[in-house]
């Protein structure tokens, strides 16, 4: 059988472009390497809770039209993205806000208050520049928030994300660092967030419903890497590199890993996300997944729960490939790829993999949305 469309990847990209070609009456066939659909949006249920299997995902856009369309595959609960950040013991609220401040500075009550010492840090730090611009995210950081803030909950917490020291980082990678002078937790400034109710499975089984899948299958390295035999045209996700073969070198990637364990407790550390920003531990954050669908006493109806440690790391061959790293050699690199990508008149690149761009998933469906089959 030929079809209209060969869908390499079941992520968010590709279920949502075989769910439009399936509503306008085309043919396709989705294929993924991985046993499972859902690419990094894969739920494991683990003693009755929807495991985040790589790493925590929060839906959020101010887009109605792709809150509207994601709600007709299936309902969102009201999950608001609050983290906290775990400094040597030391909690404090993310964004960095009025919560944030005070326990910083026990003696700052008042935005005013904040905004001063704020200011007279970064005053600081633009003084010890004498007149040139940050060389490095270090520097860069220093001059948008001060000494306090960068060290308690962005330097150590970036090395441990990046694998490098905070001076040896392009200063571009940090261009704002959001301060509220609010009292207000909420991490995003989007109108709607939310996590599907029963889970992101469902979210992809609604798209993919209809949609002839296969698993278990690398595109390189099987009988579908001569798609034209079996498609008029190939959408792709996986990564922008490999397609061609790495002809203009690799790009490179970081990658994470998540140690998940059982804890006897129904409640672990009150939080779904917690960010350990110090050295003293090796992990980024722990997820306790249990609270993107659980809330309040509900929490409790559930004996158990399960806690996930994020460690980042730089990829290596057979590791998946999470984060396009933002430099300048990668990112003049992947403008190199995706100029060949141009070229490919039978081929749509997408997702973060195929485009070699950092994307939340809310744009990653918009893209889809506006793509004209």
């Amino acid at each position: 059988m030929k079809y209209d469309y060969l869908i390499v990847g079941s992520g968010l990209f590709g279920a949502t472009f075989a769910y439009k070609v399936r509503k306008s009456g085309k043919t396709c066939l989705v294929i993924d390497k991985r046993p499972h659909l859902g690419g990094n949006i894969f739920c494991e249920n683990i003693e009755g809770i929807n495991v985040h299997k790589y790493g925590a995902h929060i839906f959020h856009t101010s887009n109605k039209d792709v809150w509207d369309f994601v709600n007709s595959i299936v309902e969102f609960n009201r999950y608001t993205n609050c983290p906290v950040a775990n400094y040597k013991g030391e909690l404090y609220n993310l964004p960095f806000n009025m919560n944030t401040f005070n326990r910083m500075w026990p003696d700052v009550h008042t935005p005013a208050e904040a905004e001063a010492r704020i200011n007279e840090q970064k005053a600081e730090a633009i003084a010890a520049l004498k007149g040139r611009e940050p060389q490095n995210l270090e520097e860069q950081a220093l001059t948008l928030v001060g000494k306090d803030i960068f060290n308690k909950l962005i330097k150590e917490y970036t090395e441990k994300q990046w694998g490098r020291k905070c001076t040896e980082l392009p200063a571009f990678i940090i261009k704002r660092l959001p301060v509220r002078m609010i009292f207000d937790n909420n991490y995003f400034n989007d109108k709607y967030q939310g996590i599907p109710i029963g889970g992101y499975n469902k979210l992809i089984d609604g798209l993919l419903e209809g949609v002839e899948c296969k698993t278990n299958v690398d595109f390189f390295n099987s009988e579908y890497r001569d798609w034209r035999k079996y498609a008029d045209k190939l959408v792709y996700t996986g990564a922008l590199d490999e397609y061609f073969n790495y002809c203009l070198g690799k790009l490179d990637w970081r990658t994470v890993s998540f140690k998940t364990r059982i804890e006897n407790t129904p409640n672990y550390q009150g939080n779904a996300v917690i960010n350990y920003t110090s050295h003293n531990e090796p992990y980024t954050r722990v997820i306790e997944h249990k609270h993107f669908e659980m809330f309040g006493q509900d929490v409790y109806d559930c004996p158990k729960t399960v806690v996930s440690e994020e460690y980042s790391t730089e990829y290596k061959e057979g590791m998946e490939q999470f984060y396009p790293v933002n430099d300048e050699r990668n990112n003049a690199l992947a403008e190199q790829y995706r100029k060949l990508a141009e070229q490919e008149a039978d081929v749509i690149f997408g997702g973060r993999l195929g485009q070699y761009r950092y994307f939340d998933m809310a744009p990653v469906i918009e893209q889809v949305l506006n793509y004209d089959l």
